[in-house]
């Protein structure tokens, strides 16, 4: 994997990139559609690259190992031949689901044992498992297997966890670089800052992982629980730590306001499965406001969901008609919606990109947010 810093904002630490990877380019800042069983729920992969113009999604480790299993995405040739999608995939390590499964699992030195939520069947991830696992599962960009702790936790607890973390990172680097892709295209390894709100262990965490010379680098162990001033405050103390010329991956946000906000702050990459989740519960984010198509006030209202959307299927329906789809129950109205999301956030970031190369990019977004949170 190769990145390229191309502009820096004048105002802020904004700043545009290009990564390039042998299943296509990545222009940053970007965000990633969560794909977490190898698809986007509701979207099919046309639509991604049509109307929505994603340009890379994420899989989960976790649930792709319990279904359908490593061995059949290895005989496939791959997620990418598995799944159709012939751009950039990254996976997450499993870290965070796992920490999700606190009454079913068990986190010792070795690794995590834990059961599976689907039939409680036990497994195991260890580090050097985990990187196995993802060289099969054949994401470009592959995740190191952390611990992300919980908000709130002790500082004790935040730091015994990010002495563990960095042990398995090492244990990580080392089997990655022992191993080699099972295909005909390079994998690339991100290690994950931790250290939860607490400033002393996110330098040092931060630190250690810009010490160790990646291609690039992500932070995780953010947006569970924490105020969003603190979850900022986290960003910025280890952005300015990380290398600028390797890309910053923000995992697991967020809101459009967000996104903007860790754009300011320097990072790259972010994905969050707020979008598509959010939609099927019949929230739609628009270049206007939030809308939660679901009201009485929407139902005869046949102004297209999002005139201004980058996406036509969005200038093209109306609100009655999602919420007409949404009321009933019609599988159609989770598709439109989250195509409706997805758009959003991808013009969203193509439109940071273009800010920034301009260098207007602080005051849109600053007239952008106060969009972005209008429920209208």
């Amino acid at each position: 994997m190769e990145f390229k810093l191309l502009t820096q904002d004048k105002d802020t630490k904004a700043r545009t990139g290009e990564i390039v990877t042998d299943h296509g380019k990545i222009q940053t800042p970007i965000f990633m559609p969560v794909g977490t069983l190898g698809a986007v729920k509701a979207v099919h992969m046309q639509e991604l690259k049509n109307d929505i113009h994603a340009q890379i999604i994420l899989g989960n480790t976790y649930h792709l190992y319990l279904r359908p299993g490593t061995s059949i995405i290895q005989a496939a040739g791959g997620l990418h031949k598995f799944n159709g999608w012939d751009r950039p995939i990254l996976t997450d390590s499993g870290g965070f689901q796992v920490h999700s499964l606190a009454k079913i699992r068990k986190i010792k030195e070795e690794g995590v044992e834990f059961r599976s939520h689907i039939d409680g069947s036990k497994h195991f991830f260890s580090p050097e498992g985990v990187m196995d696992i993802q060289r099969k599962i054949g994401a470009d960009i592959i995740m190191a297997f952390d611990e992300c702790t919980p908000y709130p936790c002790e500082f004790s607890y935040a730091k015994k966890s990010l002495g563990l973390t960095h042990r398995w990172l090492e244990r990580c680097i080392k089997q990655f670089n022992a191993t080699e892709s099972p295909y005909d295209y390079r994998q690339t390894l991100f290690p994950i800052v931790q250290g939860s709100v607490y400033r002393e262990l996110r330098k040092e965490s931060a630190e250690f992982v810009a010490s160790l010379g990646m291609e690039g680098n992500a932070i995780g162990g953010l947006s569970v629980g924490e105020p969003d001033d603190e979850m900022y405050e986290m960003t910025e103390l280890v952005c300015d730590i990380l290398p600028k010329d390797k890309p910053r991956y923000l995992m697991g946000v967020g809101t459009p306001g967000n996104i903007l906000e860790g754009i300011a702050l320097g990072i790259d990459m972010f994905d969050c499965v707020m979008p598509t989740r959010n939609a099927r519960n019949g929230m739609l984010f628009t270049t206007r406001g939030i809308i939660n198509i679901k009201n009485e006030k929407w139902k005869n209202d046949f102004s297209p969901i999002d005139a201004d959307s980058d996406c036509e299927l969005m200038r093209t329906h109306t609100k009655a008609f999602l919420r007409h789809l949404v009321h009933t129950g019609e599988m159609l109205g989770a598709q439109i919606s989250s195509v409706n999301n997805l758009s959003l956030y991808l013009w969203l970031v193509a439109q940071a990109r273009k800010k920034i190369e301009e260098g207007t990019f602080s005051a849109w977004k600053k007239e952008m947010m106060v969009k972005l949170m209008t429920r209208l």
